[in-house]
């Protein structure tokens, strides 16, 4: 796959001090989806062409870690966090000295992407069972707060015992993202209440949310982050390709229209948030 000038919208930043962040993909999910070295390089490339300067990568288990890593040292634009997701199966969960080890060996800028996921599948099985992913999170919150470093939650069908979990195990001072949110506004008003930021995907452009565009409204502009959650949930007009960074300046054009802004305010103020939750990456 190369990715050409037709494959992404023109930049609308107006500055060159301007510059977009993708705060949630999945890069090694690309690169184990079969792309090439230089196909990824493309991706990097289409992305900074369109403004976008830093994309938070994340690994859904522990063994993606040198993958993530080896992106990270070939693009400088790439930072990575460190966690297991919820719907990860795994023969032996990490404990808490585990993870602690890990942290200090790849000095992640965050952890995640965790959370807790209570969908079922058509016979109502989950598919990770809702005791393992409780205590799989609370160990990562808790190395997380130790290290003072940021977390990125994944919820789903799971609303009373996430914010159950971060009040009792992360500090307000250091907070995090509930990412890719398609909750409703109290959700969200209670996890800004314990320092947390709201993500908002592509998912905000899609026809049939107007939910999410509501929330894309709703929520403080200095508490909002912006996200691919790449290579899915591409947004309009990119609907049916593989997502990619480039496309999160979709997301910020959408979230400007919304609230009746300029794409430019949310870029910068989006920008912003990133550098102040994820305090221990460099600005551009």
């Amino acid at each position: 796959m190369s990715v050409t000038a037709s494959d992404i919208p023109a930049s609308p930043l107006s500055s060159d001090e301007l510059y977009l962040v993708d705060s949630h993909c999945h890069l090694d999910r690309l690169r184990q989806g079969g792309l090439s070295e230089q196909e990824m390089d493309d991706i990097v490339a289409a992305a900074r062409y369109n403004g976008v300067k830093r994309m938070l990568t994340l690994p859904t288990t522990l063994d993606d870690m040198p993958a993530v890593v080896a992106l990270a040292r070939r693009h400088p634009e790439i930072v990575y966090a460190l966690g297991v997701h919820p719907l990860t199966p795994l023969e032996n969960e990490p404990s808490l000295d585990e993870l602690r080890s890990l942290i200090e060996r790849y000095e992640p800028v965050a952890i995640g992407e965790i959370g807790l996921d209570y969908c079922t599948d058509e016979q109502g099985e989950y598919r990770i069972a809702p005791d393992i992913q409780r205590e799989r999170l609370r160990r990562h919150l808790v190395a997380a707060t130790e290290a003072r470093l940021p977390v990125c939650i994944h919820t789903r069908e799971a609303r009373e015992d996430t914010l159950s979990l971060l009040k009792a195990h992360t500090d307000p001072d250091v907070g995090g993202v509930l990412h890719c949110f398609t909750g409703d506004l109290e959700m969200a008003r209670e996890a800004v209440r314990m320092g947390f930021m709201i993500s908002m995907s592509g998912i905000v452009t899609f026809h049939s949310a107007e939910n999410v565009r509501e929330l894309a409204r709703a929520i403080p502009l200095d508490r909002l982050l912006i996200e691919t959650d790449s290579p899915y949930l591409a947004p309009v007009p990119f609907r049916g390709k593989m997502n990619q960074p480039a496309y999160v300046l979709e997301v910020a054009r959408c979230i400007a229209d919304v609230r009746g802004i300029s794409v430019d305010e949310v870029i910068m103020q989006t920008t912003a948030n990133f550098h102040r939750l994820f305090n221990r990456v460099s600005a551009v």
